[in-house]
């Protein structure tokens, strides 16, 4: 090989043809793209489908990554741009990583955020396992987001498309996993593009809609799969306000969520009350104003940071936050206090911060991932 080879397009030295990449597909439009661009480019595609939950059911199930249909989907992309196509039954693994904290988070008050965990242990921690066992020199998925090289080596940075960036539940993505990751799709400008280039590869996904629930929750109905995990979960309690009076009566705190305002159950009594806390040691909702739900400090654990210099290196770092994956960031100052641990106090309060939920850092005035953490409800 000649010393002055020059890049190709996924970052190595090399031609295409000797370049084997493993493309994570969940048999929607984003992820059969990259696949079928990188097949057309010349590199050696390799496509895995993860089933993640039980086939049976998955089959009667669709609009959701990685059930039935989709891995149907999927494997016949593979087909038309012909490279192999491998499904791997990843269930009790998912199960384990995601699924089972999925529910014993909400039997604990908090809000999960299962698309997290499932990149973080399942797609960027064993799926890219396997890729490796694969021989493959990197991975690529579908998700919009965008890896640069910086001064430090690789860096996460937003989408271009900041309506389809997907960085929020991303940001555990380790520095590792980061040099042997690629997003192909991050630097397009809008989603229409990503379907455009379906159509022009003939791809049959081309039209697919996208998927908008959590994959294994039918129809968004997350109390019922609690119910059917943790037999009781749904046990009934008292609706207080927050001097503690009761209001009213629930049939389970899985069925609640701080910030939520309608399906109360306790209308007539003035001003709008909305979920400000749940107390699941005593199976309480505790509702009040909205101004209640104001929160300037948030306590962060099991912090990721994908900055240059190390975490503790400074008491603040100047940064923007997104407390939500629907709200832009928004400016906040972040204080380590400990390796995994630290205190993001916003500049501007926010209203319905949730134990369970992630805090995602930004380069201030940048796209730049910084990294984030996971909001607790912090030492007593």
């Amino acid at each position: 090989m000649p010393l002055d080879q020059p890049l190709n397009s996924l970052g190595f030295a090399k031609a295409p043809q000797a370049t084997r990449v493993v493309v994570a597909m969940s048999g929607g439009v984003d992820s059969s793209v990259v696949a079928a661009h990188l097949a057309e480019e010349g590199y050696d595609v390799v496509g895995v489908t993860l089933q993640l939950y039980d086939h049976g059911a998955a089959l009667a199930r669709k609009g959701a990554c990685c059930a039935g249909r989709d891995i149907h989907d999927a494997r016949r992309v593979a087909e038309t741009m012909g490279f192999p196509h491998y499904v791997l039954d990843y269930e009790n693994m998912f199960r384990a990583a995601v699924i089972d904290e999925f529910a014993d988070a909400y039997l604990d008050g908090a809000t999960p955020v299962p698309c997290i965990r499932c990149n973080e242990r399942v797609k960027f921690r064993d799926l890219l396992a396997t890729a490796r066992d694969l021989d493959a020199d990197c991975m690529a998925t579908g998700h919009y987001i965008q890896r640069k090289i910086g001064a430090g080596g690789p860096e996460l940075h937003r989408a271009a498309d900041a309506n389809r960036d997907q960085s929020y539940f991303l940001f555990s993505t380790t520095a590792e996993q980061l040099a042997y990751l690629r997003f192909p799709l991050g630097g397009l400008a809008s989603k229409a593009e990503t379907r455009a280039l379906a159509a022009r590869y003939g791809l049959p996904v081309a039209d697919k809609p996208d998927s908008q629930d959590i994959c294994f929750v039918p129809d968004g109905n997350y109390a019922a799969v609690i119910e059917k995990l943790r037999p009781g979960a749904a046990d009934p309690g008292e609706i207080v306000d927050m001097a503690g009076r009761v209001l009213g009566h629930h049939g389970g705190i899985i069925h609640y969520t701080v910030g939520q305002r309608r399906g109360l159950g306790i209308g007539g009594l003035g001003d709008p009350l909305y979920v400000v806390r749940l107390d699941p040691a005593t199976r309480r909702v505790i509702v009040g104003p909205k101004e209640a739900l104001s929160t300037r400090t948030i306590p962060l654990k099991d912090v990721n940071w994908l900055g240059d210099a190390p975490f503790a290196s400074r008491a603040e770092w100047p940064v923007e936050v997104k407390v939500r994956s629907t709200r832009p960031p928004c400016p906040a100052i972040l204080r380590p206090l400990g390796p995994t641990e630290a205190e993001v106090e916003l500049l501007s309060p926010e209203e319905g911060v949730s134990p369970g939920q992630a805090c995602v850092f930004y380069a201030a005035g940048d796209s730049r991932v910084l990294g984030g953490g996971w909001i607790w409800k912090g030492r007593a």
